[in-house]
């Protein structure tokens, strides 16, 4: 129906003692009235409409897709699912005023655009309910490019947002996700699921601007067995589960694939949703002390490994474990489980006990079987090359410090790294020495070859 049949639709109504053809007739009469080059039969309709006392409305006009925007564009109407929700910020305008501001992902069959609210419409409470792929409809919105020139969806105090439970043709977040090993460079506002393949890692760092920052960085691992790196930058611990078990399948929704170093990464940020689809039931951790050490803070730093030869990162914030020595069997129950990193704290359980575990002798793995894998490795080898140690400057002007030595055992020889503060484990070591390490990276170098590389968790030791 056309939007002239609908609003004689509702003349008539309003008015039954008349006919169409009588109202027909006095439009006609009105263009006649008015002049030619004046009225549409739309226009005069509205003009018999006020002579007969009544008022009729334009109908609504229906949604648009995301595709259609354009700059510009005022009082727009969307039907959309929700991707991600950021948290709101606050910001000071020149005047020393302040804003807040929320960014929200939302998509429909075709595209995606970013929705910013402002001020009391950052605050609303609805808006901490809202999960992904909720369907909703935005509604009275105004459009502009930002500084990127990219398109986004404005809601400000005249627009409203409304969440529905209609029937749409907007796939689910389901139906959009795809496995990791499917990205390609890119792809934009995607979902992706993998298993998480070793560590999650938090840190924390300053920008080139500056400003303080944070990131979580972890990987999924493919269906076809191939392994990818994620950050979501400006993500912290807080936000996420205290338990996030190692293997875990997991989703992350609302992300990019870009190309880094020749290789393919997956990029978030702080509106990006970790969704870990774990049903695993939390048991206590059960580990042989491989390694300890002391971080910058006084922290006890654990390297253990499990009856089916898992290695563990573990952090005791509480020195709770200051009696556990090296080959100590100890079972706890940790207070965050982030794939192989574990956090011990005052609230944690923690016994030593009898249990037969792997050894250091059993995990020792031959340089010539070591890959690029971002695994960690056990090995014992002879120094051919001493230590070397030299200030590195990066991309963005930090001066940091590299010491590095060139191992081999009988298979095979490879390089041994550390980067800032782990490279003073390598200070007193000397050609021709047998070491024994623990707890070492294996990745690509900057010249394609696998290296190995010292964590927080390693430990060297010389042999007799």
């Amino acid at each position: 129906m056309s939007e002239f049949d609908a609003l004689l639709s509702k003349l008539l109504e309003l008015k039954p003692d008349l006919s169409k053809s009588d109202v027909e007739a006095l439009i006609a009469k009105k263009k006649e009235k008015i002049g030619a080059g004046y009225l549409t039969d739309q226009g005069a309709l509205f003009l018999v409409a006020s002579d007969l006392g009544v008022t009729i409305s334009e109908p609504p006009k229906s949604e648009i897709a995301i595709k259609d925007l354009h700059a510009g564009a005022k009082e727009v109407t969307l039907q959309t699912r929700v991707l991600n929700v950021s948290p709101k910020k606050q910001f000071s305008r020149k005047d020393g005023s302040q804003f807040y501001l929320r960014n929200m992902t939302v998509y429909d069959k075709d595209s995606a655009v970013v929705v910013k609210l402002w001020d009391e419409k950052a605050n609303l409470p609805e808006m901490t309910n809202l999960s992904p792929g909720d369907l909703i409809k935005i509604i009275k919105a105004y459009v502009k490019s930002d500084l990127n020139g990219q398109l986004t969806v404005n809601i400000g105090s005249g627009s409203s947002i409304e969440r529905t439970e209609t029937e749409s043709a907007i796939p689910s977040i389901d139906s959009i996700t795809k496995d990791v090993s499917e990205l390609k460079e890119g792809d934009n506002n995607v979902v992706v699921s993998g298993m998480l393949d070793g560590p999650i890692t938090f840190s924390e760092f300053t920008n080139f601007k500056g400003m303080p920052g944070t990131a979580l960085r972890l990987r999924l691992k493919g269906s076809d067995g191939r392994s990818m790196r994620a950050v979501l930058w400006g993500k912290t611990d807080s936000e996420m589960p205290k338990v996030i078990p190692a293997g875990t399948k997991a989703r992350l929704i609302g992300v990019k694939a870009k190309t880094n170093q020749q290789e393919l990464e997956i990029h978030g940020n702080e509106s990006t949703t970790l969704d870990v689809q774990s049903e695993k039931q939390v048991e206590p951790l059960v580990i042989r002390i491989l390694s300890s050490s002391k971080n910058e803070n006084g922290q006890k730093m654990i390297l253990g490994v499990d009856k089916q030869k898992q290695l563990y990162n573990i952090i005791d914030t509480a020195s709770i474990t200051e009696s556990f020595a090296q080959e100590d069997v100890l079972e706890c129950m940790p207070s965050k489980l982030y794939g192989n990193n574990v956090t011990i704290d005052s609230e944690s359980f923690v016994r030593k006990i009898d249990e037969d575990l792997p050894k250091l002798a059993d995990l020792r793995t031959k340089i010539t079987d070591i890959k690029a894998d971002n695994n960690t490795y056990c090995i014992e080898a002879i120094i051919l090359k001493a230590p070397d140690r030299r200030n590195v400057q990066t991309k963005t002007g930090e001066t940091i410090t590299l010491s590095e030595m060139y191992v081999e055992d009988d298979t095979a020889q490879i390089w041994l790294k550390g980067w800032r503060n782990q490279a003073r484990l390598l200070d007193e070591c000397t050609i021709g020495e047998i070491i024994s390490v623990t707890g070492v990276t294996a990745k690509q170098g900057l010249e394609g070859r696998t290296e190995l590389f010292v964590t927080p968790y390693s430990s060297i030791k010389k042999k007799n």
